[in-house]
């Protein structure tokens, strides 16, 4: 090979190199991210968000929307005396609080289906179990209709109408909500794949 040829190569080797860096650069600046990764899709019809809500926390305090502005969120149903996939669900979600707990953008709502019996002492007990601060894993309770209105109709967790008093909520699927308070995942609480899944969407959502 000839001194001439071998320049020439050498000379597109390096313009090669450059524009993939140059590239790579405008990828970054433009995703404010890593060179493929996307951002979270985002679920529900278009425009789509949690809607307003009022219930009570294991500390006897009253959360509303306006108390989950600006933080990344999830969001589960549940019930204290569930002995399905409840237990399942809370483990792994013990999980997802050890990682984020102090976090201050990050919160837990953990929403009963059952509250008649699912009382504001019944869940404080419940949360001590789990260690859970109600600064940042709120275990819920309120009028049963809103709940299984918002976990439907809300959260995209259940598809279901609601039919009554005799109506039941009984998910496993755990919602992941961005600061604007759009669904940007949902995830099934008892798979560990699933639960890796989430903590990894997490971390991306908190880049956005």
């Amino acid at each position: 090979m000839s001194k001439k040829a071998i320049i020439l190569i050498t000379f597109f080797v390096v313009l090669s190199a450059g524009f993939l860096a140059y590239s790579a650069y405008v990828i970054k600046g433009q995703t404010g991210s890593f060179i493929g990764k996307e951002k979270l899709p985002i679920l529900g019809a278009p425009g789509h968000t949690v809607p307003g809500f009022s219930f009570t926390d294991q500390d006897g305090n009253t959360k509303a929307k306006a108390d989950v502005a600006g933080k990344i969120y999830v969001s589960e149903f549940f019930f204290t005396t569930c002995t399905g996939i409840c237990p399942k669900m809370n483990a792994n979600m013990d999980k997802v609080y050890a990682k984020y707990k102090d976090k201050s953008n990050f919160l837990i709502l953990s929403h009963t289906v059952d509250p008649e019996h699912d009382s504001v002492p019944v869940l404080k007990a419940y949360a001590d179990k789990h260690g859970a601060d109600a600064k940042n894993w709120w275990f819920l309770t309120g009028d049963k209709k809103q709940l299984y209105r918002l976990a439907r109709q809300g959260y995209l967790v259940d598809d279901g109408t609601y039919t009554g008093d005799e109506d039941f909520v009984h998910t496993q699927w755990f919602a992941l909500v961005d600061k604007t308070g759009q669904i940007r995942g949902l995830y099934e609480g008892t798979k560990q794949a699933d639960i890796d899944k989430l903590i990894t969407d997490i971390d991306r959502l908190m880049e956005e």
